[in-house]
């Protein structure tokens, strides 16, 4: 218990709209940087997250340390943060190996479908009441699924199911965090996150060296020189896992988390605008088509219930 009293915050629906909409802005920005810098014979994925987290841990750490103190940061369970950021960092693997291989907005759009595995998650294994409306969103977006992907036809591609799978890994590491890291201090997940992101990057290099065994494009183990581009890149990609971590804890703590859920998809439209500036990306009618069903069915399955009284 943190001994914090009941008075309620008013909420600041403006701050939390705007806040979310430039955190999504920015992030969509870098991941079309990470797109960029995928799959074009530059640096792996373990190199990619190996540097930006030593960049970004130690700020988190000593920013953490002054604001909350270190008594605050002892982590309860450091097995259930270790699994936690595990699964979002596999996730993160998953996704960013999408982004060479699809459309920016295509792998957005199937990433999004994350609201619809959280609420079958917390249905089924949160033991969460879901209403009507949020199971309509989940079969309108499983239907914008199928007009995106189109198995068995010739615009269907295998790498559509990667942001699909990153989706899923999310969920189950957001119930994991409601069910089994609800007391940790966030600034302590976001510690674990980055520290995993450390161990992963360092695992792959170096397995990739003992073993002498090399991948090919975003998945390579080797170390690739950084020009100072490169690295002006990289700090850049650090300062967004920064913006990532404060600018989603304000903004949900400044309004309802329906009203912010529903703006956080804006990262969809972000993500359509990068793809055709930066990448001259254009999906078919039916792609956009079944983009524009699973943000509709995201906002609807990220609407909780009205409850009387």
């Amino acid at each position: 218990m943190t001994g914090r009293t009941n008075t309620k915050t008013p909420d600041n629906v403006r701050l939390g709209v705007g806040t979310i909409v430039g955190t999504v802005l920015a992030l969509s920005l870098g991941d079309a940087l990470i797109k960029a810098l995928g799959g074009g014979g530059g640096m792996g994925i373990w190199q990619l997250f190996a540097v930006r987290s030593l960049l970004a841990f130690p700020i988190l750490l000593v920013g953490a340390l002054l604001i909350f103190g270190a008594h605050r940061l002892a982590p309860r369970s450091i097995v259930w943060i270790a699994v936690r950021s595990s699964l979002l960092a596999v996730m993160w693997i998953a996704y960013y190996l999408s982004l060479p291989l699809l459309p920016l907005a295509v792998a957005a759009a199937a990433y999004y479908t994350l609201p619809l595995f959280i609420v079958a998650f917390a249905a089924v294994f949160g033991g969460e009441v879901v209403g009507r409306t949020q199971w309509v969103g989940v079969g309108l977006g499983f239907l914008g699924i199928i007009l995106v992907l189109r198995p068995g036809g010739e615009a269907f591609q295998w790498a559509a199911l990667l942001p699909i799978l990153a989706a899923i890994l999310y969920a189950a590491a957001m119930i994991l965090t409601r069910t089994k890291c609800l007391d940790e201090h966030p600034a302590s997940l976001a510690l674990g996150l980055n520290a995993t992101f450390i161990l992963f990057g360092g695992a792959g290099l170096a397995l990739g060296w003992l073993l002498g065994v090399d991948g090919t494009g975003f998945l390579t183990t080797s170390w690739a020189a950084m020009s100072s581009e490169e690295w002006r890149n990289i700090v850049i990609l650090a300062a967004l896992i920064l913006v990532a971590s404060v600018g989603t804890a304000v903004a949900y703590q400044s309004a309802p988390a329906s009203t912010i859920g529903t703006f956080d998809f804006s990262y969809v439209g972000f993500a359509l605008i990068w793809g055709t500036v930066f990448f001259d990306e254009r999906p078919d009618m039916v792609a956009i088509a079944g983009i524009a069903l699973i943000v509709v069915a995201g906002i609807l399955a990220v609407r909780r219930p009205k409850t009387k009284g």
